[in-house]
């Protein structure tokens, strides 16, 4: 495979700026072409309910690469000026302003966008959480109010609930879920997490459905349930996970599916790959394909786009791994819970707050779990899940 003369990363973020680094570090010495919808130079995303949020990191201590780096990787930056379109068959980018970018090889890397909640009256109170705008806008008026309904209780709504009582706030947070984070803890880790919460004052209302938001136009009301009640805030943020960002894509011949679909080294079409939160890759073994939103993923799937680019197709089967830090609790999470996995606690104290279990299922370990223990979580991890005998029961 000859490697393109030209490629074009669509997406300014983690896994688009991972792509040129990748290309580059292997080698590439062809023109590079990064297109962002945001103003700003690449930054972590991680950080924006934590360290933004909480006023401990200035914007520019999130991004990933200070301006000298930036400008040795030898690619043209076209920041602020998100794609609106794509003719895949000519691999060719039109931009808002009207700017139109070819180039032998597209790699999409637009992300995703926020959920939104139905709304009664204006939304000027209401927030979301994705870009160091959002962040700094939502602290602004955290510390204006003083008081807040946070909707969603997945890892962003209990980061940014857990950030808010860190600086103050009244945090009352809504969710469908019997635990925080059940989804991706299970019920056990799911109940120790939310207890974490209650004990540092967070007001739960959770098996909870909301209807949407209600504010007037002089700013009163707040999140409205199901059965009708209102939960009162001059402040809601919501947090109910993220669209896939291929709404530029309607009309350009890929297969969108909640996401771009790709085969297991992320080729969308001839010429065209996608990494990232916007891609759904096949399994490595012909599996259906999954799209998952972590940093970690978007990394390596950029390693392996790039590699493939150049004509050193690999093999594309990392472990999934989040991490989330929420009061004085760091979890790491490597491979993916089942509902169904049993918890066998490896080593420390549950009681105590610092340990880690594997989450079995049918008899393999399908996932490992780090509570204030990072670096024993990723040995358990290359034991049970990265070795060649990976996935056999834990002792």
């Amino acid at each position: 495979m000859t490697a393109p003369s030209s490629v074009l990363v669509v997406g300014a973020s983690v896994a688009g700026l991972a792509t040129v680094q990748a290309l580059r570090r292997k080698g590439y010495a062809g023109r590079v072409t990064v297109l962002g919808a945001e103003r700003h130079p690449p930054y972590d995303r991680p950080p924006l309910s934590k360290q933004i949020l909480a006023g401990t990191w200035q914007p520019e201590q999130a991004e990933l690469r200070r301006p000298s780096d930036l400008a040795a990787l030898d690619a043209e930056f076209l920041l602020g000026d998100p794609a609106v379109a794509l003719d895949a068959p000519r691999r060719r980018a039109r931009t808002a302003s009207g700017r139109e970018v070819a180039a032998d090889a597209v790699v999409i890397a637009t992300g995703a966008s926020p959920r939104s909640l139905p709304a009664e009256g204006p939304t000027d109170h209401v927030h979301t959480l994705r870009t160091v705008d959002d962040a700094l806008a939502l602290r602004e008026r955290l510390l204006e109010h003083g008081r807040t309904v946070v909707v969603g209780d997945g890892v962003l709504g209990a980061e940014i609930a857990a950030t808010a009582r860190g600086l103050g706030v009244d945090v009352t947070l809504v969710g469908p879920q019997q635990t925080l984070m059940g989804a991706q803890l299970g019920p056990e880790m799911g109940e120790l997490l939310t207890d974490l919460h209650r004990r540092h004052g967070t007001r739960l209302h959770l098996g909870t459905a909301v209807a949407g938001t209600d504010f007037t136009r002089t700013g009163s009301g707040g999140v409205r349930l199901a059965d009708g009640r209102l939960l009162a805030a001059p402040v809601a943020v919501v947090a109910v996970g993220c669209v896939p960002g291929t709404a530029w894509l309607d009309g350009s011949g890929l297969a969108l599916d909640d996401g771009v679909l790709c085969d297991a080294n992320g080729r969308a079409a001839d010429g065209i790959h996608a990494v990232g939160d916007v891609a759904r890759w096949s399994g490595p073994d012909g599996t259906a394909p999954r799209r998952l939103e972590n940093r970690t993923n978007a990394m390596d799937q950029a390693t392996t786009v790039a590699a493939r680019l150049l004509g050193d197709p690999r093999r594309h089967d990392p472990v999934p791994y989040f991490w989330t830090d929420q009061f004085d609790a760091r979890i790491h999470v490597h491979g993916l819970p089942t509902p169904e996995a049993e918890l066998t606690v490896l080593e420390g104290s549950v009681e105590a707050r610092r340990f880690v279990a594997a989450y079995q299922d049918q008899g393999r370990t399908v996932a490992v779990l780090g509570w204030n223990m990072p670096k024993q979580a990723r040995q358990h991890r290359s034991r049970l899940l990265e070795s060649p005998a990976a996935g056999a029961p834990a002792a």
